[in-house]
């Protein structure tokens, strides 16, 4: 029987498997639909498809350089257990050899990547299936540099935070120094003149409408010009709290990074730092559930 793209379609619409995976189904099954949907089950795809629609926010993030290419990404799983796996830990390590030696430069080009023989996004999907849990990739982003800059990389935590950073005229240990200043104190911009107006002008309302809440409430109400300067203070304070270059520098506070990094003859370019599970909505499970989940994968 000729395996028509829209039976391998429709196949693909009633178990969530992979394309390729639901033709070698069809093929095996002469494209008799309901016998696909069992080799599918009994090859443990169409069960790894059931998974793949439930909450992962667990996982592990990783930064790898190669030269002066550098990618950041993500790989979910649905628990700490499994991110701690050496499985799972095997699988993004396969996943980050595959993607620094590929050309890919956005998501959806990674998840054609070829890895282990296959695209990236049904490699994913068999491992769903090993695995027992959903494995989601996201957020992965490369990074290039030229010759008289540095990267400086940093995991922690076997991957719960990473962390990459690119100097100019750095030499390797400052580098991993700002990289591990970043996954420590998570800045948002690299300086000041990086946060826009509109993010300024949204924080002095902010600010504003608090200090005369503030002052409403107090025995002695400040004038108007006082608290004006008191919110471009605290405007200024919260802003070099969020700054990198600005931040105490986590090896010596007496110092902003700014000053260390000066003191090395280097200056920072730019900075990624990503975080396991950001952005994502996480079931809260009961723990003593978790477990037994476990027990019966």
């Amino acid at each position: 029987m000729q395996i028509t793209a829209q039976l391998v379609k429709d196949l693909r619409d009633k178990t969530g498997a992979g394309m390729m995976d639901c033709k070698k189904a069809l093929v095996a099954t002469d494209g008799n639909i309901e016998q696909a949907v069992d080799w599918l089950r009994e090859k443990g795809i169409a069960k790894a498809a059931n998974k793949a629609s439930r909450i992962a926010a667990e996982g592990i993030c990783t930064v790898k350089t190669s030269g002066n290419k550098a990618i950041i990404f993500e790989v979910n799983c649905e628990t700490d257990f499994v991110a701690k796996n050496e499985k799972f830990v095997n699988i993004v390590d396969t996943i980050s050899n595959a993607l620094i030696a590929s050309n890919a430069g956005c998501e959806e080009c990674a998840l054609e990547v070829p890895v282990e023989g296959k695209p990236l996004k049904e490699y994913l999907l068999e491992k769903i299936s090993a695995i027992g849990e959903n494995v989601t990739f996201r957020r992965f982003e490369v990074i290039t540099k030229v010759d008289s800059q540095q990267f400086g990389e940093y995991i922690h935590l076997g991957g719960k935070i990473a962390s990459l950073s690119v100097l100019n005229n750095a030499d390797f240990d400052t580098a991993k120094d700002i990289a591990m200043h970043v996954a420590a104190s998570n800045p948002k911009y690299l300086s000041q003149n990086d946060i826009s107006e509109e993010v300024k002008a949204h924080e002095m309302e902010i600010l504003t409408k608090e200090a005369l809440n503030e002052n409403a409430e107090s025995e002695k109400p400040k004038p108007e010009e006082i608290i004006k300067k008191m919110v471009i203070g605290r405007l200024n304070k919260n802003f070099k709290e969020i700054c990198l270059l600005s931040q105490p520098f986590i090896k010596n506070p007496d110092e902003s990074v700014e000053q260390y990094v000066k003191s090395k003859g280097a200056t920072v370019a730019l900075f990624r730092r990503l975080a396991v599970g950001e952005g994502i909505e996480k079931k809260e499970d009961n723990f003593v559930e978790e477990v037994m989940k476990q027990a019966n994968q």
